[in-house]
Order: C-alpha cells, then sequence, then structure tokens
C-alpha cells in the first residue's frame, strides 16, 4: 500500500549515504567489455566509500538502436543474462548497489532500462524508461510504473535520460517520499549540456530532493556526448562533477541534515504534496535493498 505522500516528507533518513556517478567510454555492442569496465568503476567507487553507483543509459551497448533491434537476443538482455556475472560479481564482493544502463528483452519486446543489481550481487529490480525519445519509439516500449528503491532508510527515485525532462516525472518520485532523483543518460554536445545546466537544478530545487546524473562520454550511436555526470543537493547547488571527457566518478554524500534544513526552509513540496496526490496515485514499484 502506498503511504499518502503528505505522511512521507518528514520521513527523512537518520546518516548519510555516499552515492557515485560513473562514466566511461562504452564499446559498440560490446556487453562483456562494457560489462567488465562497469565493474571496474564499481569497485573503483566503492574503494571511494559509495554505496550505490549509477551508469549512463544503455551502457552495456552504447546508444546503437538499430544495432540493438537488429539481433535483440545478442544486445539486449534479461535479469538472469549470464554476461551480467562481472557487474553481479562486484557488487557482491564491495558490498556496493549498481544502478545500469540497459536494453532488455521480454516476450513483447524490448525497453530501455535500468538495473538494479544489490550488494548480494542480485539484479532485485528493473526500472523501464517511461519518456521515450523521438526515434526511440520505434524500437522500444515504454515503461508503465515508476520505480523507487529503499536503500539505508533513503527512497532513491530511479529515471532515464528523457525522463528527467518531464518535471511531473522526478515530483512523482518526490511525492512518493523520495530524497533522491537518479538518473543515467545520453546528454550530447551543444544542446544537452544546456538542458543538463538547467533540468538537474530544476528536478532538485522544486523536489527538495538530491539528484544524480550519470552520462555518456565519447560517441555512441551517432551522438557526441558530453560528460559531466554529477550531482547536485536539494537546494540545485552542484556538488560534485566528473570531467567532460574520459572515465571518471562524481561522488558525493547525501546528507540528512541537509536534506532537513532545505526542506524547513523551502516548503513547496509540502504544500503541493496534497494538490498533487493524483500523480502520487499513479504506478510504482518499490524496492527495499540490501
Amino acid at each position: 500500500m502506498i503511504t499518502p505522500p503528505a505522511e512521507r516528507h518528514d520521513d527523512l533518513p537518520t546518516r548519510p549515504l555516499r552515492i557515485a556517478a560513473a562514466q566511461a567510454p562504452v564499446v559498440r555492442g560490446d556487453i562483456a567489455a562494457n560489462a567488465a569496465q562497469a565493474a571496474a568503476l564499481i569497485r573503483r567507487a566503492a574503494a571511494e566509500g559509495a554505496r550505490l553507483v549509477v551508469f549512463a543509459e544503455k551502457f552495456l551497448t552504447g546508444y546503437e538502436a538499430e544495432l540493438i533491434s537488429s539481433d535483440p537476443l545478442r544486445y539486449a538482455v534479461t535479469a538472469d543474462d549470464p554476461r551480467l556475472a562481472p557487474i553481479t560479481t562486484a557488487c557482491r564482493e564491495s558490498g556496493t548497489i549498481a544502478v545500469v544502463g540497459a536494453v532488455t528483452r521480454a516476450a513483447d519486446g524490448l525497453r530501455v532500462s535500468a538495473l538494479v543489481v544489490d550488494a548480494t550481487g542480485t539484479v532485485a529490480a528493473c526500472y523501464a524508461k517511461q519518456h521515450l525519445f523521438d526515434a526511440e519509439v520505434h524500437h522500444y516500449l515504454p515503461g508503465t510504473a515508476g520505480c523507487t528503491l529503499e536503500v539505508d532508510g533513503w527512497r532513491l527515485g530511479l529515471g532515464v535520460c528523457y525522463d528527467s525532462g518531464f518535471p511531473e516525472h522526478a515530483r512523482a518520485a518526490a511525492l512518493d517520499g523520495c530524497h533522491a532523483y537518479l538518473v543515467g543518460a545520453l546528454f550530447s554536445v551543444g544542446g544537452g549540456e544546456q538542458q543538463v545546466r538547467v533540468w538537474f537544478p530544476a528536478r532538485a530545487l522544486d523536489n527538495t530532493v538530491y539528484t544524480l546524473l550519470a552520462n555518456h562520454v565519447g560517441h555512441t550511436g551517432g551522438w557526441n556526448t558530453c560528460g559531466g555526470s554529477a550531482v547536485w543537493g536539494p537546494d540545485g547547488r552542484l556538488l560534485a562533477q566528473a570531467a567532460p571527457e574520459g572515465t571518471d566518478l562524481a561522488v558525493a554524500d547525501l546528507d540528512p541534515a541537509q536534506l532537513r534544513r532545505v526542506r524547513a526552509d523551502l516548503r513547496m513540496l509540502t504544500e503541493i504534496a496534497g494538490r498533487d496526490a493524483a500523480v502520487a496515485a499513479g504506478p510504482r514499484n518499490r524496492h527495499a535493498l540490501s
């Protein structure tokens, strides 16, 4: 049963949570190579104290819609895909949670997804992108439910790329009691850089939540991506940012004291919760992670 949003906003975590946005160039269509790269970054993030690490949209293949659609068995994954083993092993051995971008396949078609691997090495959740971009509608099915993760007392809402362009998407997470909004994406040089600078601080400030972007770097699927993976505070201030190019991590602590201070000053979320109850009543999956 979903708790009414107005009853959840003062239910804050009691201790900090360190998270990381990971970025690295991907190898086109090579799930094994990209999974190995993800595993290395999971271990690196864990060495820096991160409990959870997020990767870019379609990190396991690159942003390659035509390639993926040409051979779904080769380029799309399921939760039990053996090629995920480097990632599940890294999570289990380091005690880290990973959110990894991939295309997933099911009997009814393909979806752009965020696979959630918990600290036991189990694929514990899968969120499917709800807002498909441009030509994606010809290759993929949209997701039908939001997704909230519960980690060490923190509630974390997931998004994939174009989801973050719709204020209602982050708002639905906030109204479900989320303290942070985590997005794996592809933003490109030029217009994408402007979107990043505007959308993510806005999603943070409007909802008084931490926001995270894990972006691509280099060229993939015909896009020249802009990197700069980052974390913003619940007041919209930039806390950590990776380089615009190359392999890097943006690591930041989610601080319950800071969250409480910001929400005491900026009351929009509490005041609008009742009016936006219909948004929060939409389908949403919840997963408590170990």
